[in-house]
């Protein structure tokens, strides 16, 4: 396998996109090697949940569209960015117990942070933002959870992720 391995999607700025997108991640990490079922194939799917809605809700019909990066490097670092066009970075809203939205860069940060990874954002030249989340790809090599756990192993070259 290559040192460096990319893929790419751009979905439109709807609700429907958000499912998509997690689809998306969890199809090219599976084909990657990171095992579909576990903890963290779903802590993955939840960060790129959120990172999509935050695209979709809070840039207010302002960002068409959307777009998801995924990055692994030397399987050593996976790298996961969504980008849209609205100029406003993310922000920790005030924890009102009515309120029902404006936890989502809370739960990407702890996650992230859980996995022994970091968030950040950088503009885009377009004047929008791109929101990464950068985790070792070592979670990768966690144990599947449900039935498969204590399943034998797959084969697989040395050094490899199965």
């Amino acid at each position: 396998m290559a040192d460096h391995q990319e893929a790419s999607v751009t979905l439109p700025s709807e609700p429907a996109s958000v499912s998509a997108a997690r689809r998306y991640v969890a199809e090219i990490l599976g084909e990657w090697g990171m095992p579909p079922r576990s903890d963290a194939a779903e802590t993955v799917r939840l960060i790129v949940s959120e990172l999509a809605t935050n695209a979709v809700q809070h840039t207010f019909g302002q960002s068409p569209t959307f777009t998801v990066d995924v990055r692994l490097d030397r399987y050593e670092h996976l790298r996961i960015g969504v980008t849209d066009s609205h100029p406003r970075w993310p922000r920790r809203l005030p924890a009102a117990v009515q309120q029902d939205n404006g936890r989502g860069i809370v739960i990407i940060r702890c996650l992230t942070a859980e996995c022994g990874g970091k968030v950040s954002v950088q503009p885009t030249r377009e004047g929008g933002k791109t929101v990464w989340i950068e985790l070792p790809w070592t979670v990768a090599e966690q144990q599947p959870v449900g039935p498969e756990r204590g399943a034998a192993p797959a084969a697989g070259p040395p050094g490899a992720v199965v």
